[in-house]
């Protein structure tokens, strides 16, 4: 994923640029999406049936790009969540900010008793 959120994107230029300083995030959550979150996360996230966003933890930065360091597996679904098209890391368990977005390489329906997992390392967010 390479999207950044206008959120991230203005702190990152007003933190690099000199004119406000960006503290990191103290945690990190992936989120499911069942149509694309875009840059202002108007996207439809899924909810209900056991769903939450999972945290998430990232390998240092090498070449722009740096991919999750650990398998995220969200927990069974209760009921049907929808077919999940995006992905997205956010910095905070539910509300907080966007930060960055993107589409998943196959949709996956998630229906009544199924898990949705990113192994390891199958994340990745590449700033180009």
């Amino acid at each position: 994923m390479s999207a950044a959120s206008d959120y991230l994107e203005n702190k990152l230029l007003d933190h690099t640029l000199g004119n406000t300083a960006f503290t990191q995030p103290s945690s990190l959550f992936v989120g499911l999406y069942t149509s694309s979150p875009g840059d202002d996360d108007s996207g439809t996230e899924c909810s209900g049936g056991a769903y939450a966003r999972q945290s998430a933890s990232f390998a240092a930065a090498s070449g722009g790009s740096c991919a999750t360091d650990a398998t995220i597996t969200f927990p069974a679904a209760t009921s049907n969540w929808g077919t999940i098209t995006h992905v997205s890391v956010h910095d905070a368990s539910s509300s907080g900010n966007l930060l960055f977005h993107g589409a998943v390489t196959s949709s996956k329906t998630i229906e009544t008793g199924d898990t949705f997992q990113i192994s390891s390392g199958n994340l990745t967010i590449t700033l180009a």
